[in-house]
């Protein structure tokens, strides 16, 4: 009779176990939709507001409009802690003077979309994210210097293409 309750409790006990277990799975992967449903509007969204590291685009004046998008490199929904690095691109409309200094400045010089080799990395104007590309020229007539893209600080990762007829800057960071 001994024998029979334990194996009752041992049931029960192994039942309530896996339905707390399940309870567990399935609440993460709802919180998980959830966090990717919310990473997705995120990304999709440009954002008008100024850019909050001026560091990152050095010298370009003060920017009459602005538009930019982030995306997580890695999964920010992830269980897994720790930082998820963020990838951004955006379009600046400069005033003419300061497009004009920063091309002269830094050297820009014609960038050809057929000759990509030359560059030291491989992102192109046809690598903007679609929702920045109606904010970009029609008609672009692309600048790039590796120097301006290598000015400190750089991490290394900053892109950037100018067309200084259109006072347009698209940066990829």
């Amino acid at each position: 009779m001994k024998t029979g309750r334990r194996r009752r409790a041992a049931v029960l006990g192994a039942v309530v176990v896996l339905l707390a277990v399940v309870g567990c799975v399935t609440a993460v992967v709802v919180e998980t939709r959830g966090c990717q449903e919310q990473r997705q509007a995120d990304e999709a969204k440009v954002r008008v507001s100024r850019w909050g590291s001026p560091e990152d685009l050095p010298h370009i004046g003060e920017y009459s409009e602005i538009h930019w998008q982030a995306r997580a490199l890695g999964n920010p929904c992830s269980l897994v802690p720790g930082p998820t690095d963020w990838e951004y691109q955006g379009v600046a409309v400069l005033r003419p003077q300061d497009a004009r200094t920063l091309a002269e400045q830094f050297e820009f010089v014609p960038f050809s979309a057929d000759k990509p080799a030359e560059l030291l990395h491989s992102r192109t104007p046809a690598d903007a994210w679609p929702g920045l590309v109606p904010f970009l020229p029609a008609e672009s007539r692309w600048l790039h210097s590796q120097a301006y893209d290598e000015t400190l600080p750089s991490s290394g990762g900053r892109v950037v293409f100018l067309d200084v007829e259109h006072q347009t800057l698209l940066f990829m960071l």
